[in-house]
């Protein structure tokens, strides 16, 4: 292993509430001799983090580390081959290190599912990662991991360019007070801002050149409640607006690999017959509230008050019962359907997560065999097979087949 860097892998936010997460899965999953940090703003925090963990992390360095101060940041890029990343929201706290890491030459990995912030980290800082020869990977947790490596299976498994591809989710979980600062961050920029609506609106608005996709009409992200051909109900999927373009970021750099006329879209699953009919009514209404109300300062004021505050989520106990289940059904240009199915146990934005996120961080410390891309990536187009084969020893499933 390179010793050119003091360290192989730093979290940086170990002491939020993902990030802490993060630290366990890493304490428990790392290889013996790779060598961990963990960073942030408080070193007193940090060293209530590093007791937790198991023994054998009860040495990890400790790193101060401030999103406000550049300095700081470039100190810590420096010192690392990998920084993965929990500091969010992301528009707020995370551009600065996205460009400490690019200039350093440091593979980084986050779990954004911000649209906006992943476009200007591209047309930022895209062209210097790929100079210095950094990965820049957006999204390596619930967002987007099972959308974004279920498609490049799919795609395989079907030998040939694709049409059309539908992903169902089912997830069982909850949500932390960043998740929901970032949701709600989202909302005002893209409500008060006609030009980052409009970014955020556009089916290709994460493809290297939008202007030149070939498959301009993408299906709706917030539809109607819908049945299905095989007589299920689905409705609007939260995570859709994001993880959709992100795969369609990654059939771009692969010079639509996927299809050239590649129709990518992601529902939820509400179950069958009337009971899942209301379910997604009920779903879609609520969504339909929930992003109004944070667009309308007076009600996003009073979300702010009631919901979860950074730095909370769910309980151990509540992780542990949650799930998650993507689906994903394509169609060839000759008729043939495939299907593949990306599975996980543990809450998806939490338990889950911690695996995707690690395992991504401890592919870009350790493995060899990745594609031969830098430059700000997608999961699919920076690690590939070789996290697919990662997650799968680490317990989640991945499997297509070819009808």
């Amino acid at each position: 292993m390179s010793t050119e860097r003091e360290h192989d892998l730093v979290v940086f936010g170990a002491t939020g509430f993902v990030g802490a997460l993060l630290a366990g899965y890493l304490a428990g999953a790392a290889p013996d001799d790779v060598r961990i940090a963990l960073a942030g703003r408080s070193r007193d925090k940090l060293e209530q983090v590093r007791a937790g963990l198991p023994e054998r992390a009860r040495d990890w360095p400790l790193l101060t580390a401030d999103s406000t101060d550049p300095a700081s940041l470039a100190a810590l890029a420096g010192s690392a081959r990998v920084v993965v990343t929990t500091v969010g929201p992301y528009a707020q706290y995370g551009l600065p290190l996205v460009e400490a890491c690019a200039r350093a030459g440091t593979h980084y990995a986050d779990l954004t599912g911000e649209v906006l912030f992943v476009r200007e980290a591209i047309d930022r800082y895209d062209a210097v990662a790929r100079g210095t020869g950094a990965r820049i990977v957006h999204s390596c947790g619930y967002d987007s991991i099972p959308s974004d490596l279920g498609t490049l299976l799919l795609r395989e498994a079907a030998g040939v360019e694709l049409g059309r591809v539908r992903a169902v989710a089912t997830a069982r979980g909850g949500f932390s007070g960043g998740t929901l600062a970032s949701l709600l961050g989202h909302v005002e920029s893209v409500a008060g801002d006609p030009a980052a609506r409009r970014i955020a609106l556009r089916p290709h608005s994460l493809s290297p050149d939008p202007t030149a996709e070939p498959a301009p009409d993408q299906p709706r992200d917030a539809g109607p409640p819908r049945r299905e051909p095989d007589g299920s109900w689905t409705a609007p999927f939260v995570m859709a607006p994001f993880n959709t373009r992100i795969v369609r970021r990654s059939n771009a750099l692969q010079d639509w690999a996927y299809g050239r006329g590649l129709r990518y879209e992601e529902r939820m699953a509400a179950g069958r017959g009337l009971a899942g009919a209301a379910a997604s009514v009920a779903i879609t209404g609520a969504m339909g509230a929930m992003v109004g109300g944070a667009a309308f300062p007076p009600t996003r004021a009073l979300l702010e008050r009631v919901l979860p505050k950074p730095g909370s989520g769910p309980s151990e106990q509540a992780r542990a019962k949650g799930f998650f289940r993507h689906v994903l059904t394509g169609t060839t240009a000759d008729g043939r359907t495939v299907t593949a199915t990306v599975t996980g146990s543990g809450d998806p934005g939490y338990a889950a997560t911690a695996v995707m996120l690690g395992e991504s961080a401890l592919s870009l410390a350790l493995d060899a065999d990745l594609p031969g891309r830098a430059g700000s990536l997608t999961p699919a187009t920076a690690l590939g097979h070789t996290l697919i084969e990662r997650l799968r020893k680490a317990g989640h499933t991945y499997e297509a087949t070819a009808g």
